[in-house]
């Protein structure tokens, strides 16, 4: 995309009060794109950590800004959470003299599709996909019920292409249930993508006891828990299952931000000028 010098650059994460891998990868993320000059400026933002999002625009210098949310899906916190928070009035804010710029979420962006397929090929390595199933993994429930829409859009996305012999949606708490995956799943080989923007709790513990590859461990995340994604394959249930972290950990996001970014002035080229 075109440099941006005298341009700001915000992603707007979620975070967590004591999950610290949460905001990894927005930090991760922003590092690189920092990293390449796109920017004049570049910071993250954070709704249950440091730095909070009433704090960042004191952070910036430049007036005219973009906004990003690393989230998988649209809802109560792009809609509603950050608008508040940020006081914007649309997806443009003139305010005080600038130009604040709110752009879709990550999840949003086509090249999902392209980021999970990668990640699944990745995980199995040499597994031939027409004898496996890939299971595209939320959290369910009402409270995510947009998250829940997202992953199905990827199964039917990913279904289209024909690369697997079958691409299921699961979750942890509501049905299908992740925790039945062998009577879902047809194939001698499965695997696994939880579709969450950070490794945590959630991938480290809570759907590895449900797949049945690990037990309880009622504690915050450690390195044991990391080691979870480094023994590949399981033998479970006369499967061999193969589970990867969070696709949000996928270094591609850098990209897939910048061409949020893109696609927001293409949109509002109009309305505003870059």
């Amino acid at each position: 995309m075109t440099a941006k010098p005298h341009s700001a650059l915000i992603i707007v994460g979620h975070g967590s009060t004591v999950n610290a891998d949460s905001s990894a990868p927005t930090f991760d993320h922003a590092a690189e794109i920092a990293r390449r000059g796109v920017f004049g400026e570049v910071y993250c933002a954070f709704w249950k950590e440091e730095p909070s999002l009433r704090q960042v625009l004191h952070m910036v210098e430049a007036n005219d800004i973009y906004v990003v949310p690393n989230f998988i899906s649209e809802g109560y916190f792009t809609r509603t959470v950050i608008p508040r928070e940020l006081e914007l009035s649309g997806p443009v804010t003139q305010r005080d003299g600038r130009t604040i710029k709110y752009c879709e979420p990550v999840g949003n962006h086509p090249r999902m599709t392209e980021l999970l397929l990668r990640r699944a090929a990745e995980v199995a390595p040499g597994v031939p996909p027409e004898k496996t199933s890939l299971f595209i993994v939320g959290h369910g429930t009402d409270l995510n019920e947009n998250s829940a829409v997202a992953a199905k859009r990827e199964v039917q996305n990913i279904a289209a292409r024909g690369v697997y012999a079958e691409v299921l949606n699961a979750y942890m708490e509501e049905d299908p249930l992740i925790a039945k995956w062998d009577e879902h799943a047809a194939q001698p080989n499965v695997v696994i993508v939880p579709f969450f923007i950070s490794d945590g709790l959630h991938s480290y513990e809570d759907i590895p006891v449900l797949l049945g590859i690990a037990t309880e461990s009622g504690g915050a995340a450690s390195a044991t828990d990391k080691e979870i994604f480094r023994h590949n394959p399981y033998q479970l249930r006369g499967r061999s299952l193969y589970y990867a972290s969070s696709i949000g950990t996928e270094p591609l996001f850098a990209d897939v931000i910048l061409e949020q970014v893109a696609a927001f002035d293409a949109v509002h080229a109009a309305t505003v000028s870059a």
